[in-house]
């Protein structure tokens, strides 16, 4: 396994990438002009320790995982703390703009409790939002905002003042990708519908007996997505994320084996992929409203 570069900080990153002078520790802005790849970081694996977002126009190879996203058109893609990436030699930008900020800065702010409900810096680089020209005036305008607190000197506001144009930014990213899950229905009906069967054929073929019930990323590796997308994808079309579809699933399957068969709640417990009996009867009891003797009780 070839040796991941870790980057714990921005002045570290600015340090090895020879970038222009860090104006804040927990802050860093970029044109991507300026996003020259030094031959240290050519085709290397490499890990940061702050959060990353970049805005490109032109092609720009960056690796993620198992895929590989040329950016030929206005796209927006996130990187969260501890992802493993490869940025290509090849990679270049005519336009756009990086911003990266650490953890340490929004860590006592109503940000930080929240950072993780922005579920789009665990998606995967091809799941990249893709912006019209006046969804990027609107975030260019929220990175000037920064780069001007960044242009000032410290004083009491700018910690707040930071924070909150960095919130606006990722608020509107968020009603930025509920657009592109809208605009995408069509084809999400299809990996709707997709999904529904791959949970079928999950428990056709049994293989919840030696694997247990099927996990958000065994599902979402079917349709070639993050499990984190797949889950707000589903939301979006469906009113339930991954989770709720495979609840559902074994909750409708419990009821048929409770009152088609004469096994014990255990016994179906087990044979529905359950290590332990009572998760199935709290999963059951929160679905239905009674326990799945009950259910049993009232229904035969």
């Amino acid at each position: 396994m070839s040796e991941i570069m870790r980057i714990e900080t921005i002045g570290q990153m600015v340090q090895l990438a020879g970038f222009r002078e860090l104006k804040h520790p927990l802050v860093y802005t970029l044109d991507i002009q300026d996003f020259k790849i030094p031959n240290s970081f050519e085709n290397v694996k490499l890990t940061t320790g702050f959060y990353s977002i970049f805005m490109k126009d032109a092609n720009c190879a960056i690796q993620y995982g198992r895929n590989t996203y040329d950016f030929e058109e206005g796209v927006l893609s996130f990187f969260a703390p501890g992802q493993v990436t490869t940025i290509n030699s090849e990679s270049e930008s005519k336009n756009g703009w990086a911003l990266f900020f650490h953890p340490d800065l929004i860590r006592k702010s109503a940000l930080g409790k929240n950072i993780d409900n922005f579920h789009f810096f665990s998606y995967d680089v091809h799941e990249a939002l893709h912006l019209s020209k006046k969804e990027e005036d609107i975030l260019n305008d929220c990175i000037k905002k920064i780069e001007f607190e960044l242009e000032q000197n410290i004083d009491a506001h700018s910690q707040n003042l930071l924070i909150s144009n960095i919130e606006l930014l990722l608020n509107y990213c968020q009603r930025f990708y509920e657009r592109q899950f809208h605009s995408r229905s069509d084809h999400h009906k299809d990996v709707v519908t997709t999904i529904e069967e791959e949970i079928k054929l999950y428990f056709e073929q049994n293989f919840q007996i030696d694997q247990g019930i099927p996990t958000t990323k065994y599902l979402a590796d079917k349709v070639n997505l993050s499990p984190n997308y797949l889950g707000d994808m589903l939301k979006k079309e469906t009113g339930k994320n991954t989770k709720e579809h495979i609840n559902d699933f074994v909750v409708e399957k419990a009821k048929n084996l409770l009152l088609g068969s004469s096994n014990n709640v255990s016994e179906i417990a087990y044979e529905l992929g359950f290590n332990y009996p009572h998760y199935f009867s709290r999963l059951f009891k929160q679905k239905t409203g009674v326990t799945p003797q009950k259910y049993r009780e009232l229904n035969n």
